[in-house]
This record gives structure tokens, sequence and C-alpha cells, in this order.
């Protein structure tokens, strides 16, 4: 389930919100003042919505928003998909879909009212939204290419993971299965029991990974193995009761998918018609600070 190595988004992502994090914590004297103070404030020029930073951010919350929509374009547009790994960009469709209500807020000077207001809240609703769709993803199978795994394939790759596993330890692969096991659901659960295990299944493959170290040290393979390799085996564990897990609720998370996609974009297009209409009201009135 892991893609191969290639560039870490994670640390760009680290600086991008840092950077937002700097800007507003430098304009909190300007946003936390009564709006009559505000209009007086030196830094009213800079930060109000139509300022260098409040539309500047703005500008950067479109863009990202357009963005938004060039993920689920991706699955669609045979060229574009071969565009990158899915991993990469599942992450910064996350990130552009966390960063774009704060970047709404920072242009709104953080008074959400009228239209600007609606666009926001409307932009967090996505966000939380796209939470939801995020955790149900991760819990389907899926290849390095992004395409859902079949049971066959999960069971194969779930060998090969105790047997990855047993390679590292001095434990055999039936003794790996037996401390990794976890417990089995219902045959066809309904929706709001399948998505209640799985937030026990969060729980129960943390119980079910201290059960194999537990052993692992007990048998003494610790003090032959580094905390490199003892780190490495804890990875190879989760992954194999996450396998495990996910093959048992494939069906009803696929389903709770769906469903979620279902309700999603409505949700989505509602916020953009809502920052479109916004973008458009701006310029026709040429409220910015660069035309």
């Amino acid at each position: 389930m892991v893609d191969a190595p290639g560039p870490r988004p994670g640390r760009w992502t680290a600086v991008f919100f840092l950077t937002l994090f700097i800007v507003n914590a430098a304009g909190l004297p300007y946003y936390l003042a009564p709006l009559p103070v505000r209009v007086r404030s030196p830094l009213h020029p800079i930060f109000k919505p139509n300022g260098y930073v409040g539309h500047t951010a703005g500008v950067a919350a479109l863009v990202l928003f357009l963005f938004l929509w060039v993920y689920p374009l991706r699955k669609r547009i045979p060229w574009l998909s071969r565009a990158g790994s899915m991993r990469v960009w599942l992450h910064l469709h996350i990130v552009a879909g966390l960063a774009m209500p704060l970047l709404a807020a920072t242009h709104a000077a953080w008074r959400f009212t009228g239209v600007i207001g609606l666009g926001f809240w409307a932009s967090c609703v996505v966000a939380a939204s796209g939470m939801v769709g995020r955790y149900l993803y991760v819990r389907v199978p899926r290849s390095r290419q992004g395409l859902e795994l079949s049971i066959g394939e999960i069971e194969a790759r779930s060998r090969r993971l105790v047997s990855r596993i047993a390679a590292r330890t001095t434990l055999s692969e039936e003794r790996i299965r037996s401390l990794l096991a976890t417990s089995r659901p219902a045959a066809s659960p309904s929706l709001p029991h399948a998505l209640f295990r799985l937030f026990a299944d969060d729980l129960e493959r943390r119980r079910a990974v201290r059960r194999l170290m537990r052993e692992v040290r007990k048998k003494g393979s610790g003090t032959r193995l580094e905390r490199r390799a003892l780190a490495r085996v804890r990875r190879l564990a989760r992954r194999r009761v996450a396998l495990e897990q996910q093959a048992k609720l494939l069906e009803a998370t696929q389903r709770l998918f769906r469903y979620w996609h279902t309700a999603h974009m409505p949700v989505a297009i509602t916020a953009l018609i809502t920052v479109l209409v916004h973008v458009a009201v701006v310029v026709a009135l040429g409220t910015t600070w660069f035309w």
C-alpha cells in the first residue's frame, strides 16, 4: 500500500502552514480589534479583505479551490491519470482542502459576514466532509496506482507481510497470525455497525500489534534486533492487521465510501458556486489591490 519512493510533500506542507500561521500571528492585533478600530489601524491596508495580505489569501484560496477539482478529473482523464502517483495527488488534495478555510478566514480578516462568510463556512463543510472521505478511502486497500485490490490480492499481500515479519523475528508464521488475529464482524453489517467497527478496529489494531511486540521481546528476539529493526517489525505488523481488518469490512467500507461520495459532491458544488459568485462580485466592483 506504500508508493514507490518519491518527493516528500509533507515538508512543503509544514512550510506552507507555518507561513500561514506567522502571517495570521502578525495580523492578530488587527483581527482582534473592533471594526471601528480596524479602519483607523495602520495594519488596515495590509490585512483588510481587499488588502495586500487579505486579497492575496483570497486569490490563493480560489486557486486551491479550483485545484481541488483537478483530483476527481485525474481519475476520469486517461492522460492525466499518469501524471504523478496517486499518493501525492491525494496528499495535495487533502492539504488544499484543509488550507482553503484558513486562507478564506485570512481573506475575510476573520469576520464571517455576507457572501464571504457563506463561502468560508461552505469551505469548512467541504473540508470536514473531505476528512471523513479520507478516513474511508484509506480503509479500502489499493495498489500503488490507486486501484482497489481484490480479496485475493489482499490475502496475497497479507501472506507476504507475515513472511517478512517471520524473517525478522524467531516467531513462526502461524504464531504471528494468531497474535495478530482480530475479531470478525457480522457477515453483512449494517452501515452504522460497519462505521462503528471501523472505529473499533483502530483500537483493536493497536492491541494486536502490542501483543506481537511483547511476544517478540519475550522470546528474546528483542536482544538481537536493533531498535530500527523492531520499528520495522511494528510497521509491518500494523499493515498486516490493517489488511486483515480491511478485508473483513471491504464490502461495507466500499458502500460507505459510495454514500459519502454521493453526499460530498453536492456540498462541494454548492461551495464552488458560492465562491464563484463572490469572485464575480469582487471583479465587477474592482475592489482589489492589483486591479
